[in-house]
């Protein structure tokens, strides 16, 4: 028994997010400290992917979740490069990442709009009024590009890191944006 780990056992009953495999999940298999009642650390075993997720009780109440949850939600009918970064911005946010996540957001943009024709090699001002200017920003979606801009910038010219809010926020408006260009017009066909 390395580390004093039980084989797997029943466990008080939970509901979670899995982080692995994304699905709404419950389950009462997992695993605990050997020989401790004490139910503020626990291992639970996902019934879908069988990963495991650890759970340890917070200084303030609750429960941090080990993996956490992918944020966001997936995208259908997105380019294949579009989608890498997509998924990138997804996993940097759930790994406290907030930094990384706008930057990977930003450049997602920016991937967007060359593959609905504009060109390569512009700036990134370019990049959104061709957006704007071609119809692919929904209405008032303007002032959320030029925050995706701003926030873009700030984590890439800027000392200070980007928060987990401007992280989510951000990849809240890519998700929408990726769903009104890519798989809203897809449905329909």
């Amino acid at each position: 028994m390395a580390l004093g780990w039980h084989y797997t056992t029943d466990l008080k009953s939970l509901r979670w997010r899995c982080g692995y495999c994304g699905r709404s999940v419950g389950g009462n298999v997992g695993y605990r400290r050997e020989e401790s009642c004490d139910e503020s650390k626990a291992v639970y075993i996902c019934p879908y992917c069988e990963n495991p997720t650890a759970f340890v009780a917070g200084e303030f109440g609750g429960y941090g979740q080990y993996p956490a949850p992918v944020m966001g939600e997936d995208v259908e009918h997105v380019p294949q490069i579009v989608r890498n970064l997509y998924d990138e911005a997804r996993r940097c946010v759930q790994y406290t990442a907030h930094t990384s996540a706008v930057l990977s957001l930003r450049k997602l943009l920016m991937n967007v709009a060359v593959n609905l024709g504009a060109p390569e090699n512009q700036g990134f001002r370019a990049y959104v009024d061709y957006l704007n200017e071609e119809g692919y920003i929904p209405p008032n979606g303007k002032c959320w590009v030029e925050a995706l801009k701003d926030k873009g910038n700030e984590a890439a010219h800027e000392i200070a890191p980007m928060s987990k809010e401007d992280a989510i926020m951000l990849l809240d408006f890519a998700e929408m944006l990726l769903k009104f260009v890519y798989e809203f017009p897809a449905r329909m066909k």
